[in-house]
Order: structure tokens, then sequence, then C-alpha cells
């Protein structure tokens, strides 16, 4: 019984530190009910650590001229948002490893797009999380369609916030 009742209580601990890096500590309501799907989690406790703000990133090289060269825009910036999404991701990511952080570093994660359709912000999360369900971790999200950004080809753009112990 006691071996019964030490696994129950690991059992509902588990859910508070089951997603979370070393610095940091997923919340959940008394009520959370895991067999609802949810992308993101309610709330991140940060334990320890520094904070890391990324700037945000488009489907353009993180490092790219200024003024955009329309040549870099055409290549870059067509108009599929999955595909200027996973390009944003994958320059996120690399940020996010030359900082020495990780994925389930990763607090929370900001999605601004623009000429919202119907099923966009479905669509744009399920990449996202794409990048972060490999380390059993979801961040906390804003999703959020804009008038624009700084290209009119922009569908995109993602900011990060991660918490790092260097």
């Amino acid at each position: 019984m006691r071996k019964l009742l030490l696994f129950a209580a690991a059992l509902i601990a588990a859910p508070a530190y089951a997603q979370s890096g070393n610095n940091l500590e997923i919340i959940h309501h008394p009520n959370y009910d895991k067999s609802v799907f949810m992308p993101f989690s309610p709330a991140i406790k940060i334990k320890s650590g520094k904070i890391l703000w990324l700037a945000g990133g488009t489907a353009l090289p993180v490092y790219h001229d200024h003024p955009h060269k329309r040549e870099q825009v055409l290549q870059y910036l067509n108009n599929d948002l999955e595909a200027q999404v996973r390009r944003t991701m994958d320059g996120v990511m690399e940020t996010l490893k030359a900082a020495g952080a990780s994925p389930k570093d990763v607090v929370h994660v900001f999605i601004f797009r623009t000429r919202p359709r119907m099923g966009d912000i479905g669509r744009s999360s399920a990449v996202v999380n794409s990048y972060f369900a490999p380390h059993n971790h979801k961040p906390t999200t804003t999703n959020m369609a804009v008038l624009e950004l700084g290209e009119p080809e922009q569908l995109v753009e993602i900011q990060v916030v991660a918490v790092v112990d260097n």
C-alpha cells in the first residue's frame, strides 16, 4: 500500500516537473485533465538562471542585409505560412544553441502572423510545437494576428524568451 501511495504522489507531482528544463517548473491547475491536448503550458515558473531574450526571427536568414534585398525577400518569404514558420524556427533553434540553450529552456514563444486565414493559428502552432515535442516541452505561447510585419511578403515573426544557467 505504501508503494502505491508513493507512486500516486509521484504521478500527481509529475506534471509540474515532467516537461521542464533544469531552471523551469511547469505549472498546471489542480483540475488539469491530461486527456485534453494542449499545445502549450498554462504557466512556467522560473526557479533559477538568467533570462535570454531572442530577437524576433523571420524566415530570412538570421544574418541578412538591412534594408532587405529584394532577391532575399523573394527567395525566403514565399506565400507559405508553414514554410516560413519552419525557417523561422530553424533560426530560433540556431540562436538558442549559440547561447548554450536548448528548446527545454524556452519559457515563452510569441508568434505574430499577418494575413490571417481560418486555421492559421493551428498550422503555425503545429509547426512551432514540432520543435519542442522531441524534448517533451510545451512553453507558454502567444499566437496573434497583426496588421503587418517588416515586409509585405512576411507572414510570421517569432520571438522567444528562455532561461539559461550560463
